[in-house]
């Protein structure tokens, strides 16, 4: 197999981090969205969670993004 080829093969897999991370975070967001409508006094003392897990899903769909340019464009 060409190195350059496999090169742009594992930037696409690196990739499927970001596609991860977008369901993670409708995953997330949707199921506090339902909590809340069932529950809204308990809503307010559970949006530093939420932000919590957005930030910590956010953070790795970037880091899936990072790898993928690090073997694009890395020496």
């Amino acid at each position: 197999m060409d190195p350059v080829a496999a090169k742009y093969i594992g930037a696409g897999l690196a990739c499927l981090g970001m596609a991860g991370a977008g369901i993670g975070l409708g995953t997330l967001f949707g199921q506090f969205l339902s909590g809340a409508l069932r529950n809204p006094s308990a809503a307010a003392g559970q949006q530093g969670t939420l932000l919590l897990g957005f930030a910590l899903t956010e953070a790795l769909g970037i880091f899936s993004l990072l790898i993928a340019l690090l073997l694009l464009f890395a020496v």
